[in-house]
C-alpha cells in the first residue's frame, strides 16, 4: 500500500472505522488472525488496543488493568469492535489464556520486563512500550527469554518502523553524508508541579497491591496514579526514559553505534519544588570511542523549540547534515548549509501528546508486529537493538543520579569501576514478584 494512503486510511481507522485494504496474501481463514490482548489501557494502552483492531486480521480479544476507570477507558476504545474484549484485572491470571497470540503492554515503566516475560513464558510474542526495562538488568534478561522462548518480541520505539527514515537511514549507511559522527537530539515539554502528595486511602476503583506488583510496597499517595508515577524512581525513568528513548535510538541507529564507553548527565529539577524526583533539565552526552558522539537535552517544563521543533534529531556528517523535526521527516544540508533535499511527512508530529506523539505513524510499526507474528517480516526493533538505547538512558540516569562521569565496556555496555554507578544496575523486588525467564 502507498504510504500516503496508509497514513490517510489509518487515520480513519483509528476514529473507528476499519477501512485499511492490506495484503494478507489471499488467506482470509481464521487461522490467519492474530489475537491480541492489551495490558495497561488507561491512555497509551487504550490508543494501542484500538490501532491494533483497526489491523487486518487483528482482534483485541482481552484488555486488563488494575483501576476501573482505566478498564473503562479501553472498553470505550474498542466500542466499535466486532466483539467486545474481555476484562482480565490481573495479568497472572491473563497470560495463563490459551486463546490469544500476543501480548501488547503499556503498563507503567516497573511493570514491563515482568509483565514481557510473563508474557513469553507463556507462550505469548510480546510487544512493549519503551522503555524495556524499569533498569539496565531488565533489559538483559528480555534479550535472555527472546532468546529461550523464540517468540517475538518488538519494543515500542516506532520510528524504527517509519518508512522515510527507515529509507534514508541506508543512505546515511552508505555514506550520504560522509562520515557521520555526531548525534544531536532532543525533547521539550511544558509540565507543570506534581505538588506534594498525601498519603491517603487508596481508592476504592484501584488495586494498589497489583498496580505495585514487582516494586517494593510503598504507601498510596494522591499524585502518583496514573501518570505522576514518571517522575519517581522506584516507579520510572524519568524524561530520559520516557521520551528520550525515540530520539537517542534514532541517532544510535543512524550513526550505526552500538554500546557506549562514556557516559556523563548534567541537569536537576529546577523549574518546581515538590515531589517530582527525576530531572526536569537533563544534558546526557555518549561516547562510543573514538568512532562517535551523541548528545541529548530534555527540558520538561520549557518547551521552546530547537530548530523549530519540540522534539527531534540532527545527524552530523562530514559531508552534510541530517534534521529531523520528530517525525518521519528530513532536511539535508550539504556543507555549505544548502538545502539539498527535503522529505515532508503527511502526519505533523505532536510532541506533547501524552497518547501519540507521533500520530497514526505508530501504525507502521504495530503492523510490523503483528506481521512479524504471522511470519511474513522481520521485527524492526527486536529486545537486543531496543535494549541498546534504553541502556543509554539508564545509563545517563545512574550518572545523574550518582554525579559521576560513567566508563563502560563496549561490548555490552556495563559499567567499569564505578561501585556506586554499578548498584543502580539492577532493582530489589517486592518478593514473589522477581521475573524469572
Amino acid at each position: 500500500m502507498h504510504r500516503r494512503k496508509f497514513i490517510k486510511n489509518a487515520g480513519l481507522a483509528t476514529a473507528g472505522i476499519t477501512i485499511l485494504n492490506f495484503p494478507v496474501f489471499g488467506k482470509k481463514a481464521p487461522s490467519n488472525k492474530v489475537i491480541v490482548a492489551v495490558s495497561g489501557v488507561n491512555s497509551r494502552g487504550s490508543y494501542l488496543a484500538k490501532s491494533f483492531a483497526s489491523l487486518p486480521d487483528v482482534e483485541v480479544a482481552y484488555i486488563c488493568d488494575v483501576e476501573e476507570k482505566a478498564i473503562q477507558n479501553g472498553l470505550d476504545a474498542l466500542k466499535d469492535a466486532p466483539k467486545k474484549p474481555t476484562v482480565v484485572r490481573d495479568i497472572h491470571k491473563l497470560v495463563t489464556q490459551n486463546d490469544f497470540d500476543a501480548l501488547i503492554i503499556a503498563m507503567p515503566d516497573h511493570w514491563h520486563t515482568p509483565a514481557a516475560i510473563l508474557g513469553v513464558t507463556n507462550g505469548k510474542h510480546v510487544y512493549v512500550e519503551k522503555p524495556c526495562g524499569h533498569n539496565p538488568r531488565e533489559g538483559e534478561l528480555l534479550i535472555e527469554a527472546m532468546k529461550k522462548y523464540g517468540k517475538k518480541m518488538q519494543m515500542g520505539d516506532q520510528r524504527r518502523s517509519f518508512p522515510n527514515l527507515t529509507a534514508v537511514v541506508k543512505e546515511v549507511h552508505n555514506g550520504l553524508l560522509g562520515n557521520a559522527y555526531f548525534g544531536k537530539c532532543w525533547y521539550t515539554n511544558n509540565r507543570k508541579s506534581i505538588g506534594f502528595g498525601k498519603k491517603i486511602p487508596v481508592p476504592s476503583t484501584l488495586d494498589f497491591e497489583l498496580w505495585q506488583g514487582p516494586a517494593p510496597r510503598k504507601d498510596y499517595q494522591d499524585n502518583l496514579v496514573h501518570y505522576n508515577w514518571h517522575w519517581f524512581w522506584h516507579w520510572g525513568t524519568g524524561e530520559a526514559c520516557n521520551n528520550g528513548t525515540h530520539e537517542i535510538d534514532c541517532c544510535r541507529w543512524f550513526l550505526g553505534v552500538d554500546y557506549p564507553t562514556k557516559i556523563t548527565s548534567a541537569g536537576g529539577r529546577y523549574a518546581f519544588k515538590d515531589d517530582w524526583q527525576t530531572p526536569d533539565t537533563q544534558i546526557a552526552s555518549f561516547e562510543f570511542g573514538d568512532k562517535a558522539t551523541i548528545s541529548w537535552e530534555g527540558r520538561s517544563c520549557n518547551n521552546n523549540p530547537v530548530e523549530e521543533a519540540g522534539r527531534g534529531f540532527i545527524i552530523y556528517g562530514d559531508q552534510g547534515t541530517l534534521i529531523n523535526g520528530g517525525g518521519d521527516d528530513y532536511k539535508i544540508f550539504d556543507t555549505d548549509n544548502k538545502l539539498v533535499r527535503e522529505m515532508k511527512s503527511d502526519v505533523k508530529p505532536d510532541p506533547n501528546n501524552p497518547v501519540s506523539a507521533s500520530g497514526n505513524l505508530d501504525l507502521f510499526h504495530f503492523d510490523n508486529f503483528i506481521k512479524s507474528v504471522k511470519g511474513e517480516a522481520a521485527v524492526n526493533s527486536p529486545m537486543d537493538e531496543g535494549h541498546k538505547s534504553v541502556l543509554l538512558c539508564h545509563l545517563a540516569n545512574i550518572a545523574q543520579r550518582t554525579g559521576t562521569t560513567l566508563h563502560c565496556d563496549p561490548s555490552n555496555g556495563h559499567i567499569e569501576d564505578n561501585k556506586e554507578a554499578m548498584a543502580l544496575w539492577q532493582r530489589t523486588y517486592q518478593k514473589g514478584w522477581e521475573p524469572i525467564t
